[in-house]
């Protein structure tokens, strides 16, 4: 419903506006993030303070609650704050007065407190009745001179008061006690830092107006945290510095304890900055606990009045050098991210260190000036005054006789003023003089004083006169603050020398890793497991949960990075030393806490990236028979949450990967026994999320199976397994090369006894192969043991399966090494039923 402004009456028709609602709702909200920008979430560059904390200072301030007076209730000086400057909500102001008083969180605390203030454990402060606070005497060096018209104030909430625009500030509070808040599309994390350092800095800056980054880093060396540690390497602090912007690593303190005769122990003694003590080694139990972390027999929390202390202990086996990068890696190191913001003028800059500090010098400059003309106009009323009586001192018979012959003050003052030309305020002061300051001990002490007050004034004269003598007071009034309050450096520095990480001391093996249907995974050594004869039982692998049965088995190296793609067509990175490494009895670990799976997602293809080389694609092959080929450099990065590898039609599920140059040709298997070959160059390269081309024809109720790579000149044979555990390997020059979407030529006879084709790998004579089945039986055998049939025959027994279990997944060792190829090389005796068949090409 609108409104015609001709409707309304004269006087409220003049008051409307017409308005787009998309231009009042974008200036609304701008008005709003200035308001949260200017007036709450950032620090001012001048005082380093943002409003909540200068109010609660200068109501402590204005009720005299220094660091001489005794403590006052908090309660109180949240009730004074809120009721006369922050009307926000006194939960927020006792928030901002405690983090005040930790000396865990400021470097410098602000806040003298008495009671519970918190901990490092992350306990909250007592409730404001119960807790005391007064200044802390650094507080006042902020506050110093503020009577003295040294900034600009203005109008409190209701009008009532009025409250300082900004603290006069006698050091550089934004860099010694940093800050950090988060507005409207921006934030600020600025790290403490060593008052000393920082005023050296700044005295750097008044002695040496061009210095540069580097030349001010010889004074500030870095952060400093007022819970110590360390910070790695000293690149990214310099980089914070010159662009106000950075990524400084900090780990803690601790040392490595080897006794004899007893395991080792990591005792800690100093955190990050901001590290919650007790959730930290609430977590590390936790990874104890699931075995993401070995080699820790007890942990405990010795912590004190003294200091932090916490107790690592070793098992007698444990890596000492492994569980101390484990923890370094998880726990003990974080990342401060430095984001140097702050309001300069009202406006929000991102500032580099020299930036920093010549905003502060020249509030500093605007300060002392503006002191020095305060206590000059001062001091030339006083030396006014002081004139006068000297020259009534000088005449004083004449005056007494002035003074006695008129009839009142107002008649006595009209005839001084008349004799000696006084002016208003020296005759006001001369009527009032007693007879005793007439003595000669009275005189001599207004003249000292006159004396005392005119060198005074020439000073004042000579420091508003000289921007030189100007910065000369502004560096010695450093230099005092530098000498009252300035301490040893808290956190140290370590050089960033590249040193063993986790993955440099997790030993280079080849690994079986077991994917269930439900996600759970596990590695486990190649080692473990012997080459047995075909047509075995294997052994047990997994404790498989009811319900749940084995997808997929893979090998790779423990330091191998491999693409997890999953039957949604989505892709994921992963180092496989991530994976945990269980015992074969074990039943894994969920796949979620490694990869951000969704519902009903499950791992179908894992690809090695150590095989990629320059001009190399992914081809993938779904379970209708699409085709799908992308540049492997496509997949160079990716997200926690994985990519899309391959756009799928509904119902559609991705089965398989290959790594492919362009040159090879492709064998796509199906389950129903049939298998076509053709050219990679058939499949046109195109980007992710695309759909691919049709590969091979299926017939009703078939699926695709597998694929495999394959040349002209290939003396490997395609390995064909069963879901029954039958199989054979076929010369892979047997499968002539056709054009794709055929429905190609009988591979395999699926019939009764093989069940449908479970596998299809590309295998040499020398590989090694480790068949995994349905309930967790593994078994690991020659791929020569199988022997080579044509195609369209029935092969034979490869696995040995009980009840209504079946094949799950078959993957290939290849053969590294002399033993191996050795053993490869005897001829193993067949056992099971001769191959039956013919070799008629399918429709």
């Amino acid at each position: 419903m609108s409104t015609d402004s001709s409707d309304l009456p004269e006087e409220v028709a003049q008051r409307v506006r017409n308005v787009r609602v998309e231009d009042e709702m974008e200036q609304s909200y701008i008005d709003y993030a200035m308001s949260v920008i200017a007036g709450r979430a950032l620090p001012d560059v001048r005082d380093g303070l943002k409003p909540v904390h200068r109010r609660i200072l200068y109501a402590m301030h204005r009720s005299g609650i220094t660091s001489g007076a005794s403590h006052r209730k908090s309660s109180n000086i949240v009730g004074d704050t809120m009721g006369d400057f922050h009307p926000h909500g006194d939960q927020s102001i006792y928030d901002a007065l405690a983090r005040m008083a930790q000396d865990f969180s400021m470097r410098y605390p602000l806040i003298d407190g008495q009671g519970n203030f918190g901990s490092v454990d992350g306990d909250p402060p007592a409730a404001m009745r119960y807790t005391e606070a007064r200044m802390a005497p650094i507080a006042e060096e902020l506050l110093a001179d503020i009577d003295m018209d040294t900034v600009d104030w203005q109008s409190n909430y209701d009008d009532r008061l009025q409250e300082p625009e900004v603290l006069p500030s006698a050091f550089p509070n934004l860099l010694v006690n940093g800050s950090s808040g988060i507005a409207v599309g921006m934030s600020t994390n600025i790290p403490p830092h060593n008052l000393g350092e920082v005023i050296d800095a700044t005295v750097e800056l008044i002695e040496n107006p061009d210095a540069t980054v580097e030349d001010l880093m010889e004074h500030v060396k870095g952060p400093d945290f007022p819970t110590g540690a360390n910070i790695v390497g000293r690149n990214a602090v310099h980089a914070a510095y010159k662009t106000g912007r950075g990524r400084v690593r900090v780990r803690a303190e601790f040392e490595i304890e080897e006794r004899d005769g007893e395991s080792d122990r990591i005792v800690i003694t100093e955190l990050p900055y901001q590290t919650n003590k007790a959730r930290m080694i609430e977590k590390i139990a936790d990874s104890v606990n699931e075995g993401s972390i070995e080699g820790i027999r007890d942990l405990r929390d010795e912590s004190d009045r003294d200091g932090i202390r916490v107790v690592v202990e070793l098992k007698s086996n444990a890596m000492t050098e492994v569980v101390k990068n484990q923890l370094i890696e998880s726990y003990l190191e974080k990342t401060f991210g430095v984001i140097n913001l702050a309001l300069v003028d009202g406006e929000p800059k991102v500032l580099s260190l020299t930036e920093t500090l010549r905003h502060y010098l020249d509030h500093r400059k605007e300060v002392v000036r503006r002191r020095s003309q305060y206590e000059l106009d001062e001091k030339e009323d006083r030396a006014h005054i002081l004139e006068g009586r000297l020259t009534a001192l000088e005449n004083a018979d004449d005056v007494v006789d002035i003074i006695q012959d008129a009839e009142d003050r107002d008649e006595a003052k009209t005839e001084l003023r008349a004799a000696y030309d006084f002016s208003e305020e020296q005759v006001d002061h001369i009527v009032r003089m007693q007879l005793g300051s007439l003595t000669s001990m009275e005189v001599a002490e207004i003249e000292d004083e006159y004396g005392e007050v005119q060198a005074r004034i020439e000073r004042l004269e000579e420091i508003l006169a000289s921007e030189s003598e100007l910065l000369a007071v502004i560096k010695e009034e450093l230099l005092e603050v530098r000498d009252e309050y300035a301490d040893e450096r808290r956190t140290s520095f370590i050089e960033n020398t590249n040193e063993v990480t986790r993955e440099d001391l997790i030993p280079e093996e080849d690994v079986v890793v077991v994917v269930t249907e439900q996600d759970y995974v596990k590695r486990m050594p190649v080692a473990q497991f012997d080459a047995q004869n075909r047509g075995g039982k294997g052994i047990i692998g997994g404790d498989i949960k009811e319900g749940d049965r084995v997808s997929k088995v893979f090998r790779a190296n423990t330091h191998d990075y491999l693409l997890c793609f999953t039957n949604q067509g989505q892709v994921y990175r992963l180092k496989t030393y991530e994976i945990p490494e269980m015992s074969r009895t074990a039943r894994g670990k969920s796949a979620v806490n490694l990869l951000d799976l969704d519902d009903a997602e499950e791992i179908t293809a894992v690809v090695n990236t150590d095989d990629f080389e320059d001009g190399e694609y992914l081809t993938m092959a779904t379970r209708n028979g699409m085709v799908n080929r992308t540049e492997a450099s496509e997949f160079d990065n990716i997200f926690s949450t994985g990519i899309i590898a391959a756009k799928l039609e509904d119902g559609d599920e991705l089965v398989d990967v290959q790594v492919t140059d362009g040159t090879t040709d492709l064998v796509i298997a199906t389950r129903n026994g049939m298998a076509i070959r053709f050219d990679e160059s058939e499949v046109t390269a195109t980007g992710r999320r695309t759909k691919g081309v049709n590969g091979v024809k299926l017939r009703g109720g078939d699926a695709v199976a597998g694929m495999v790579t394959a040349t002209d000149d290939d003396e490997r044979s395609l390995l064909t397994v069963t879901e029954r555990g039958y199989g054979k390997r076929t010369p892979l020059d047997e499968y002539g090369t056709q054009s794709r979407y055929g429905y190609g030529l009988t591979d395999i006879k699926t019939e009764d006894r093989n069940g449908s084709v479970t596998s299809v790998k590309a295998v040499a004579p020398d590989d090694h192969l480790v068949i995994m089945s349905e309930d967790g039986q593994i078994m690991r055998i020659r791929a020569a043991d199988i022997s080579e049939f044509g195609r369209n025959t029935m092969g034979v027994t490869v696995m040995e399966l009980e009840g209504d279990d079946g094949v799950a997944s078959v993957d290939v060792i290849p053969a590294t090494t002399e033993e191996e190829s050795a053993a490869s090389d005897e001829e193993s005796t067949e056992t099971s039923e001769e191959p039956t068949g013919t070799d008629e090409p399918a429709e």
